[in-house]
Parts: structure tokens; C-alpha cells; sequence
């Protein structure tokens, strides 16, 4: 199955950042994607983290939801929604939400973020928790692809990916790929971006497909890029290193279980 990590540089303004979406959509279903998973924040990057409070949707209706729906179906996708800010009991709060799409345009998984950003080196400071409320419920869907094969998948949100329990949840569930659309600092997406995405695959035995924001972005923020997709060994097969793009990979379920029949961590687990 051919699975694409689409890389966005979003802006202010929700049209321009879905008819970005869109063209990367198309791009990645013209190439033979049967699933394509957008970044964190794909709809909005705002001038104020308070921004999300304007665009919050509830939870099923909404114009950035009805642009997912559609363009599963018009384009005959799995699509991930990266993150979306979705509506909460509290009024100065909003969930980061990532929802699934099946082919047939219908929501089939609601993943909310559970590991809140927070970060200061003096420079730069990012606290999530001001205006994000967490969630708190691991996620997995099934994907059938066009072959009959049976895809697990365990979703989650960029910061979650420094939380290896997380993930090691999903594998002991059977998930053989991992999500993480995310929207990493320039600053720690050098130091740690890769390191933990190929440890996460290789922890698990699972594919990794990473969409992530990637480029000087309207509001002045820069964000570190370099979508990937990775494989069950921890080899990079894909990658877009900075600006809008798509990271395309091969997901083979027979190299998946032959890795895990060599190496059969996942079944000596003891903790």
C-alpha cells in the first residue's frame, strides 16, 4: 500500500491553507496513495495560539470537517486531518484533534491529543496547555487496502511522539503503523525529529509516517519539516525536507512480518 506524509507550510487564513491541502491531496492520490495523512495544524497556523478559539467546530459539522469528508470521497482516500481545533465544555479551550476518513467520505476515528507541548529555553516559548485541553483515550483504526490487506494504525500528535508508552500501546494492540502528524520547532526538530521517529519504529517493529509543518510560516514561527516515512528497521524511505510536499512510501506487510518473525521483540516484553 502506498501511504504519503503530505508537508504543509500553512498560514493565517483557513481557505488558503485547505486549497494548499487540497492540491497535496490530489498529488498524492495521482501517485497511487491509498491513504494520506495531513500535519498538525494543517488548517491554521495563527498569529496567537487564542486564534483556535475562532475556528473550533463541534465535533461532526464545520467547514474544515466537510473538506476532509469531501476529498476522502472525490478522491477515493483515506485521509487523516491532522489536527483540527474541535470544540470543548470549556470556552477558552479547544481539543487538537486528528480525525480519519475513509474513502467513502465517513469520520471512522477521533484521536484527541494527550501530551501538551510546553517548552522555554529562553528564546522561544510554547505552552499548549493555555489554550489546548488534552485528551486522554489512545486511538487506533483498521484500513483495508485495495489488496485485501488489513492495516492497523495507532494514531497520535507530535509531542506525544517523546512518550514511548504511547506507542508501545499501540504495537501490543497490533497496530503494524504509526501516525504523527505534527508541527515540531525548528529548534527541537533538529536535535530529536528523526531520532525519535526511527526509534519509535524500530521500538515497535511498525511503520512510521510523520506529516509535518515545514517552513517559515506567516506568523513568524519556523517550523523543522522533513516529513517522513519510515519502515518497521528504522530506515528512512521518504522524506521533504522543507516547504509544501509529499513524502511517499511503500507499506509491504510481508516485510513487516518478516522483521517482526526475525526479531520477534514485541513478544518478549516482560514490564
Amino acid at each position: 500500500m502506498k501511504a504519503a506524509a503530505l508537508q504543509m507550510v500553512s498560514g493565517l487564513h483557513v481557505p488558503g491553507n485547505l486549497e494548499q491541502a487540497r492540491h497535496l491531496l490530489e498529488q498524492a492520490a495521482a501517485e497511487g496513495a491509498e491513504l494520506a495523512v495531513l500535519p498538525e495544524y494543517f488548517c491554521a497556523m495563527g498569529a496567537r495560539d487564542t486564534d483556535k478559539l475562532a475556528l473550533r467546530e463541534p465535533y461532526g459539522e464545520g467547514p474544515i470537517q466537510r473538506f476532509l469528508a469531501q476529498a476522502a470521497r472525490e478522491l477515493g482516500l483515506w485521509v487523516v486531518g491532522g489536527t483540527l481545533p474541535l470544540q470543548c465544555e470549556s470556552a477558552h479551550h479547544v481539543r487538537n484533534t486528528s480525525l480519519v476518513f475513509s474513502p467513502q467520505g465517513e469520520c471512522v476515528a477521533r484521536y484527541d491529543k494527550i501530551h501538551l507541548f510546553r517548552f522555554d529555553n529562553g528564546r522561544e516559548r510554547f505552552d499548549e496547555a493555555a489554550v489546548i485541553e488534552a485528551g486522554n483515550t489512545p486511538v487506533r483504526f483498521d484500513l483495508t487496502a485495495r489488496d485485501g490487506t488489513r492495516w492497523r494504525v495507532g494514531l497520535s500528535v507530535c509531542y506525544d511522539l517523546r512518550f514511548p508508552e504511547l506507542y508501545r500501546q499501540h504495537a501490543r494492540a497490533g497496530a503494524d503503523l504509526l501516525l504523527v502528524p505534527s508541527a515540531f520547532t525548528h529548534t527541537t526538530g533538529e536535535a530529536h525529529w528523526e531520532l525519535l521517529l526511527r526509534a519509535r519504529a524500530v521500538e515497535n517493529l511498525a511503520y512510521v509516517l510523520a506529516p509535518a509543518q515545514g517552513g517559515l510560516h506567516e506568523n513568524g514561527r519556523r517550523t523543522w519539516g522533513h516529513s517522513m516515512v519510515v519502515d518497521p528497521w528504522g530506515g528512512v524511505q521518504a522524506q521533504v525536507v522543507e516547504g509544501p510536499g509529499i513524502a511517499l512510501g511503500v507499506l509491504d506487510a510481508a516485510r513487516l512480518q518478516q522483521v517482526r518473525q526475525q526479531l520477534p521483540a514485541l513478544d518478549h516484553c516482560v514490564l
